[in-house]
């Protein structure tokens, strides 16, 4: 499974009513630093399929949803559970940092 599109939408859908922890990357496309989390973030997807959902806003799309959760630099990936914000990381992470939080979420 690959990383889902989240909308102002289906947000609440998708993200808030989820039964399963979702990952969400706010990100534009002209970011240059978005670009790069962005292979990291689908190898995510991958390597989690089943026990995360992973998704993908794009800030000016959807500028309802990014507003409501004060995106002010991008990449911002954060992490719910059971519609709460669990995680949160700003700018170019390494995949070590968001795999490691991501196991502390699921493991709790």
């Amino acid at each position: 499974m690959s990383e889902i599109t989240l909308t102002d939408a289906n947000f609440k859908i998708e993200v808030l009513d989820s039964e399963m922890a979702v990952l969400a990357d706010f990100w534009a496309p002209w970011c240059g630093p978005c670009q790069m989390v962005g292979p990291i973030v689908a190898a995510i997807a991958k390597e989690y399929e089943g026990k995360i959902k992973v998704g993908k806003l794009n800030v000016d799309e959807n500028p309802v949803t990014a507003s409501e959760y004060g995106i002010m630099s991008i990449p911002t990936i954060k992490i719910f559970k059971r519609g709460k914000i669990v995680e949160e990381m700003v700018g170019v992470q390494p995949a070590i940092a968001i795999t490691q939080k991501i196991d502390k979420v699921l493991a709790e």
